[in-house]
């Protein structure tokens, strides 16, 4: 073959080869689309499955269930139901019926819906069980297949276990968040790395603050609202950097920026506010109880929290209070379906202070029923408005409303409610002329509520043909002139753009007095940062870091971290405790003094709910003590007295501190009480720091201060005088004993102490030295500065008459229970106790209702009549409890000895058998002879 004909065939070949290769890459390009696609619809209906079976295993029924047999109604009564016993009647036949009732309908619907069998329950409890296994196998595929919303959510549900029957697995979190954000950048993914890197959850990773707060930082960057409070407070606090007021405001502010966003995109008036969250140790009268804690005396008895833990101590559940309440409105008890009406509509026994905009405590939380709350209103309205009219703005018309009518009652209050349900389309359709009706009717009465709404009507214009500023701030200085936040919030907001300075920090900061008001709190930090920038105080900063905090935490209608730990903790189970814990600590990384004090509560060293969960299975660890320490810290460092005393306890045990040596220890715990005592509301600090100078443990051994102490614990809290009364007496004995010996600086019993102080005297003192260098340093012709709060006090004190032992006490006394009643008078007469209020109904209804026979009446002489006659002598009472404690003191120490005794006959037992003993004529064990000397015998 010429080599023509070669080069031509080799020509043919590699063209023939090149068209081959063209084919196959082009069918093969035209395939790889359609593989991509095939697999892009594989993971998302793998992803949409596994969301589709997880929200069957989430859904839960609703927590409380309204009584169908004690629903109200509007209907006329019937001849048959007038001639038939009413069940909500009054008297023995009325009140068995009922019960009868609810007998009945418990008995048939636990047969109805009663609990399933043992094997039922177990069947069931599989099949969760697999459909939670398919979740997590549908979500792995569907990550592996390249979806990222599963890879994010197989890792939230494997840190939040939405059920006890997933698996809790912080590893797979770990890795699928870390894989998540470094594919995408994700905001949350990065804040919740920076949250194991932060603690050390689980020991997935150890703790390394500085790549913590590197995650915050990007998480933060990325608009993520928990990251940027968690930096804003590590700025503020100076964990893991320095502190930095500015740098904490600029990240605070963009949290809260976010939050009023939030709520300004909800209906007029804005979104309604979370519920409160509750501190569980206030639920237990405090950290130490009720009566030593600070958090349940003195005027904190009143707080919703501390008030909700007496009634359910004292055997009050919500259900019943909800009950008696029905049971009075439909017998026409006006003040009951009002209450009832106001406890449906904002979802909880408790609102807050500040009027209906300022929300509810999660504390009293109940069913939120609009229906309801819209019915009882109704009820109370129509006593004055019978009808409404076809136009509702031509409601003043003859004929809509009840002739001579002076004093309206509760119907404006309940017009008050019922507009702004259809203000803002609650329970009802949103129909602005009906609105403005109901705040028209309830302004007539001079309701508050109704004419600051008036007033935000007629300044935006919601109904056509009516809007005039001068008329709408006549309606809002009304609001405000009768003490309504939200009404100063509007005046404040108008304000603002004027540029007199002091006239709106006036309104707005009028409000800040007033819990809850989230806008008042966002405004008055955008004036506190304009001063702060004007370089006109430095405690400006920090005042506007306060408020953007507060605005921060209130504003959490997308991660309520507190409230989902609260309904996780009460769920009674291991896993549900866990998870609490596990939220709250995550709310505490993000500065929440709430959170932190609930997680350093429930792992605190005393309470034996500890060893429940897994933190801490069999004994308290170092670990554990040392996480409540520095919860408790921080706690303590956001104003919580009782956390500060809780911190001295900690380092006076060694707990979390067990390298310190134990004379450190206990000088830190004395600096931690005098911080406490410092602040003239602990008494428990108190107590603590006069034992310590009593035993010269921590500080130097002084009989002079340990009574100063003592004194000054019963002063501030009168419930200490049994304790105060015993240590005294003890101190009083030592310090004799002391002189006995030859000791010097006893205290003198036959005179009065000279350094029994008063509080005024103290803060004088307290005052003379800490300002002694400066006051040195004035010129003679230096103008005297306006005499601080003590030296008024001190002047007051000076000038008050003569003098007598004990006078100082009584003063102080007097001031405290003056400042607890102004207190008391200021806030709103709305805010009152339904429970407490129900409860004293209840109890003025059973004195009326009661025959009142002579007996009764003697008995009623003896309660009340004489009661100047029958004051116990208080000396005899203090014996008398002395003696007990001598009683109790024997009975431990008799019990002692008998437990020693006990003891120490298994010790001898266990010896017996450890060891073979002579028993002389008795065959030992072993031996044939032992068996049949038992036969014989």
């Amino acid at each position: 073959m010429s080599p023509r004909k070669i080069a031509s065939s080799r020509r043919a070949t590699w063209l023939a080869f090149g068209l081959v290769a063209l084919t196959v890459f082009r069918v093969s390009a035209s395939a790889q689309p359609q593989a991509e696609s095939d697999t892009y619809h594989a993971a998302t209906r793998a992803y949409k499955s596994a969301l589709f079976t997880l929200s069957n295993l989430t859904a839960h029924p609703p927590s409380h269930t309204h009584d169908v047999f004690s629903q109200p109604t509007t209907t006329t009564p019937s001849l048959l139901s007038a001639l038939l016993p009413n069940p909500q009647g009054q008297g023995p036949l009325g009140s068995a019926i009922r019960i009868a009732l609810k007998l009945h309908r418990q008995f048939f619907l636990s047969r109805l819906f009663g609990g399933p069998s043992g094997s039922t329950a177990r069947r069931k409890d599989e099949e969760m069980r697999g459909k939670a296994i398919k979740v997590v196998d549908l979500l792995q595929h569907s990550a592996e297949l390249g979806n990222l919303d599963a890879l994010f959510t197989l890792g939230y549900i494997s840190l939040f276990p939405p059920s006890s029957h997933f698996p809790s697995d912080p590893k797979l979190a770990y890795d699928s968040f870390s894989h998540h954000a470094a594919l995408t950048g994700n905001a949350s993914s990065q804040a919740l790395l920076a949250f194991f890197y932060a603690t050390g959850y689980a020991d997935v990773v150890p703790i390394d603050q500085a790549q913590a707060l590197l995650y915050y930082t990007f998480a933060a960057q990325g608009g993520h609202k928990g990251a940027q409070m968690a930096l804003g407070y590590r700025y503020w606090s100076g964990i893991s950097t320095v502190e930095d007021c500015r740098r904490a405001v600029e990240w605070y502010e963009a949290a809260a920026d976010e939050a009023m966003s939030m709520f300004l995109s909800g209906p007029p008036g804005g979104q309604t506010l979370p519920q409160t969250a509750t501190r569980l140790s206030d639920l237990d009268g405090g950290v130490f109880g009720p009566g030593a804690s600070v958090a349940s005396t003195g005027i904190n008895v009143v707080r919703p929290a501390v008030k909700a833990g007496l009634a359910q101590t004292a055997g009050e559940t919500w259900d019943d209070v909800l009950e008696y309440y029905i049971f009075n409105a439909d017998r026409g008890e006006t003040d009951f379906a009002y209450k009832l009406g106001k406890i449906y509509y904002q979802g909880s026994i408790y609102s807050s202070a500040g009027g209906i905009g300022s929300g509810s405590e999660g504390v009293g939380r109940v069913p939120q029923d609009f229906h309801q709350a819209q019915v009882y209103f109704l009820q109370i309205a129509r006593q004055i408005w019978p009808r409404d009219p076809t136009d509702p703005l031509k409601h003043n018309t003859p004929g809509y409303k009840a002739e001579n009518i002076k004093q309206a009652g509760f119907a404006s209050k309940s017009a008050a409610y019922l507009g702004r349900m259809y203000l803002r389309g609650e329970g009802v359709k949103q129909d602005y002329a009906m609105a403005m009706m109901w705040f028209e009717r309830g302004a007539e009465f001079e309701d508050r509520e109704c004419h600051n709404l008036l007033g935000v009507m007629w300044r935006d214009g919601l109904v056509p043909g009516r809007q005039d500023m001068k008329t709408a701030l006549v309606y809002l200085t009304k609001a405000a002139g009768q003490e309504l936040a939200e009404a100063h919030v509007n005046l404040g907001k108008y304000n603002y753009c004027e540029p007199i300075f002091p006239q709106k920090n006036a309104f707005i900061c009028s409000t800040t007095n007033r819990p809850r008001r989230i806008q008042a709190r966002c405004h008055i930090h955008i004036l506190n940062m304009r001063a702060a920038n004007d370089d006109f105080a430095a405690g400006f900063c920090a005042s506007a870091v306060s408020f953007f905090k507060l605005v921060a935490e209130r504003g959490v209608w997308d991660d309520d971290l507190l409230t989902d730990a609260e309904a996780a903790w009460y769920s009674g189970t291991e896993r549900g405790k866990e998870i609490a814990i596990l939220k709250w600590w995550v709310a505490a990384e993000r500065g929440s003094e709430m959170a932190q004090n609930n997680l350093a509560y429930v792992l605190d060293q005393d309470r034996s709910m500890l060893r429940l969960t897994r933190f801490a299975p069999i004994e308290a660890s170092n670990d554990t003590a040392l996480l409540a320490l520095t919860q408790w810290t921080r706690s303590a460092a956001q104003q919580n007295i009782d956390a500060l005393v809780k911190v001295g306890d900690y380092y006076y045990h060694g707990l979390g501190v067990l390298d310190e040596p134990e004379a450190l220890r206990w000088e830190k715990a004395a600096k931690y009480y005098q911080s406490a005592a410092d602040t003239q509301v602990s008494a428990l600090a108190m107590w603590n720091l006069g034992w310590m100078y009593e035993n010269g443990i921590g500080v130097p051994q002084d009989f002079h201060l340990a009574k100063r102490h003592y004194d000054m614990a019963v002063e501030t809290n009168s419930e200490a005088y049994l304790p105060v009364l015993l240590s005294l007496a003890k101190l009083y004995a030592r310090s004799l004993w002391h002189t006995l010996q030859g000791g010097k600086d006893g205290l003198n019993v036959w005179k009065y102490d000279a350094d029994k102080m008063s509080v005024a005297e103290r803060a004088r003192l307290k005052q003379e030295i800490d300002s002694g260098s400066k006051d040195t340093s004035k010129k003679d012709g230096d103008a005297q500065p306006a005499p601080r709060k003590e030296e008024r006090v001190v002047e007051e004190v000076e000038d008050d008459g003569k003098w007598y032992i004990g006078k100082a006490s009584e003063d102080f006394r007097r001031r405290r229970q003056g400042e607890a009643a102004r207190t008391a008078a200021a806030a709103d007469d709305e805010e009152d106790d339904l429970v407490q209020w129900a409860q004293e109904r209840r109890n003025a209804e059973n004195e009326r209702d009661t025959d009142f026979g002579p007996e009764d009446y003697f008995e009623a002489a003896i309660r009340g009549g004489h009661q100047r006659e029958g004051e116990v002598d208080e000396f005899t009472e203090t014996m008398l409890l002395v003696a007990l404690c001598a009683l109790v003191a024997v009975l431990i120490y008799v019990r002692t000895r008998i437990v020693r005794r006990v003891r120490g006959q298994e010790q001898e037992q266990q010896q017996d058998r450890g060891g073979q003993r002579d028993l002389g004529v008795f065959p030992p064990p072993g031996d044939p002879a032992r068996q049949e000397w038992n036969v014989v015998h």
